[in-house]
């Protein structure tokens, strides 16, 4: 495991070779890590056992082997410690008959929290739905709820946030807006953790970087060195447009283009090393040829092809 960051800062989240059995598959295998204040993203395709990992450290679920301490204390059967940790579910049923106040109000009352108005209102106007309060969730679109889910585990105000896939649903602008409310609670010097399957998502806030792959840490470092780790792996763009054979002949002697080839649904599949200057030359020589973009899609962006590639090494 490659590992590239090193923060001085006490650790607020220690994982000691943990490892996750669920009957003879083993979810988490032997991963040893530390979170520190800031946001760390953890990334992985589905299947990596990021979830699981996440509700091990929030006391959910038991390791089968290895230790797991959150500020300083065991996370398992320790209830004081929960009131110190906001947790968002990738997955979670809301009450679509209740008003988003009335949800996070719920959350509030099942953290004790004192001043409950005062905490409520503080909660929803930091997600930006203060205009939206008063509706029933089951009107709500998809980010507005993930919103709302946010300022229900923000009620209590924690220490520690620990969200599963918390991006998901949102549109752009919610994306923007979520990263900047992330940036200002780590700031404060809270302890961030993020899941997510896209690298794009995080990496924009993230400090720490950790890749996990078949349960095991297969890198961590902050954006750049992990896409240095990644520099010998050619990606490929999928390209739709009104005329691709032309384009493709228009692409072939750019630098940054490798080879072309056709994908057998009208599209064209770009091989390049050098992907900030393909992302120039396509839409340049698009515009050159008189040819209109219908798609650019980076099919090697995934993170599976990332920890294929990790895992080779």
């Amino acid at each position: 495991m490659s590992d590239v960051n090193n923060q001085s800062s006490d650790p607020t989240i220690v994982v000691d070779g943990v490892s996750k059995w669920f009957g003879d598959v083993m979810s988490v295998n032997d991963v040893s890590l530390e979170i520190r204040p800031g946001l760390t993203g953890l990334l992985g395709p589905n299947g990596a056992g990021k979830t699981t990992l996440l509700r091990m450290i929030c006391g959910l679920a038991r390791p089968s082997g290895g230790e797991i301490s959150v500020l300083g204390q065991s996370v398992r059967n320790n209830p004081e410690l929960y009131h110190r940790l906001g947790v968002m579910p990738e997955h979670q049923s809301t009450y679509d008959f209740m008003t988003g106040r009335q949800f996070v109000e719920l959350n509030g009352r099942l953290q004790g929290v004192p001043h409950l108005n005062d905490a409520v209102d503080q909660a929803i106007e930091r997600v930006d739905m203060l205009g939206d309060q008063n509706r029933k969730l089951g009107g709500y679109s998809r980010g507005m709820k993930q919103r709302m889910r946010l300022a229900a585990v923000m009620v209590h105000d924690p220490e520690i946030l620990l969200l599963d896939e918390p991006l998901s649903g949102t549109d752009p602008r919610q994306r923007i807006e979520f990263q900047d409310l992330m940036v200002k609670l780590a700031s404060e010097g809270r302890t961030i953790m993020i899941s997510s399957h896209i690298l794009e998502e995080v990496e924009a806030v993230a400090d720490r970087i950790l890749l996990l792959v078949w349960g095991k840490l297969a890198a961590s470092g902050d954006y750049r060195a992990i896409r240095q780790l990644l520099s010998e792996q050619p990606y490929v763009v999928r390209v739709g447009a009104s005329d691709v054979r032309a384009l493709a002949a228009g692409l072939i002697s750019e630098p940054s283009v490798e080879s072309i080839s056709m994908d057998g649904e009208g599209h064209i599949q770009v091989l390049s090393r050098r992907m900030a200057e393909l992302q120039i030359a396509i839409p340049r020589t698009a515009r050159v040829l008189g040819i209109r973009l219908t798609r650019v899609d980076p099919l090697d962006d995934s993170l599976e092809s990332v920890f294929s590639y990790l895992t080779r090494r």
